[in-house]
């Protein structure tokens, strides 16, 4: 089988994290860049790096660097976009997307997307929260590249919402178990980041 090229969505604002680049922050001894791309590149065919910047800041991790193709923060489903643009000239049908800021990523996701992915060929990954309550976690997604018409449509008419453009397609779900550490934990403050050292 194939394997799938992915993009690692890093071109986010950083706000709560106190600004900079979230991907270059350190969580116990390496870059959290490092420990996505670490989980992903056994999984993927190809890596790609979407930021928003100076790429050069990337150069020391050896791959390609890719901007959103729209003015502004447009936000991850802007950044979804320029993975599927990246992926189509790779020659690949479907991309997966990962957010820079989950670094206990699956060591399954690119399998499991593939195995669940719906009629559109849209799977998102899923975990249950602290009550059970299943939470989607649509950043973490396989997206075939056949929408990205559709995607560029839905930016243009002003759609940021990355969760509500993928349930517009009927996406399966690849259900991920949350103990003892939900896999997609994301690190959105220093608090968050101080929590996850504590746990790796």
């Amino acid at each position: 089988m194939t394997l799938l090229p992915a993009v690692i969505l890093a071109g986010g604002l950083s706000t709560r994290m106190g600004g900079g680049n979230k991907a270059l922050r350190i969580l116990a001894g390496e870059t959290l860049l490092a420990r996505v791309i670490a989980r992903l590149r056994p999984q993927c065919g190809g890596l790609a790096i979407n930021a928003n910047g100076d790429p050069e800041q990337f150069a020391a991790y050896g791959l390609p660097v890719i901007a959103d193709g729209f003015a502004g923060f447009a936000g991850p489903l802007a950044g979804v976009l320029a993975g599927m643009d990246w992926a189509a000239g790779e020659g690949a049908g479907s991309v997966v997307s990962v957010s820079v800021d989950t670094p206990f990523l699956p060591e399954d996701l690119v399998h499991r997307l593939r195995e669940a992915r719906g009629r559109s060929g849209l799977a998102i990954a899923a975990s249950p929260d602290e009550s059970g309550r299943l939470r989607d976690h649509p950043t973490c997604a396989l997206w075939p590249v056949a929408l990205r018409g559709e995607l560029r449509e839905a930016l243009e008419s002003g759609l940021h919402r990355i969760g509500q453009f993928a349930a517009a397609y009927d996406p399966g779900r690849a259900v991920f178990d949350s103990r003892p550490v939900d896999p997609f934990l994301n690190l959105n403050t220093p608090e968050d980041l101080a929590r996850a050292a504590r746990l790796v």
